[in-house]
């Protein structure tokens, strides 16, 4: 559902336009003059809005699922609560 090569191609991409512009940043921000500093912010916003964009596709795209199968869905939902409540729990005692 969400391990499309898409999304991950995709995902993979704004996490190296992000790593690489953050690693920009912070090499010469002190140096460059306040519009650079600007442009980069813009940047990183316009991959951070192509995430989120992409983000509420799969949103959109769960819940077509959930509707189309609502028990399973909900069985699903069910049987991750349990397993995150056992691995909160801790050791028994």
């Amino acid at each position: 559902m969400f391990d499309s090569p898409e999304l991950r191609e995709e995902l993979q991409t704004l996490k190296t336009d992000l790593s690489r512009l953050l690693q920009t940043t912070s090499e010469g921000l002190r140096d460059t003059p306040r519009n650079t500093a600007e442009a980069l912010a813009g940047q990183v916003k316009g991959a951070l809005s192509d995430l989120s964009d992409l983000l509420g596709e799969q949103e959109d795209h769960l819940g077509r699922v959930v509707a189309e199968r609502p028990i399973a869905s909900l069985a699903s939902a069910c049987a991750l609560g349990i397993a995150i409540g056992f691995m909160l729990r801790g050791p028994s005692r």
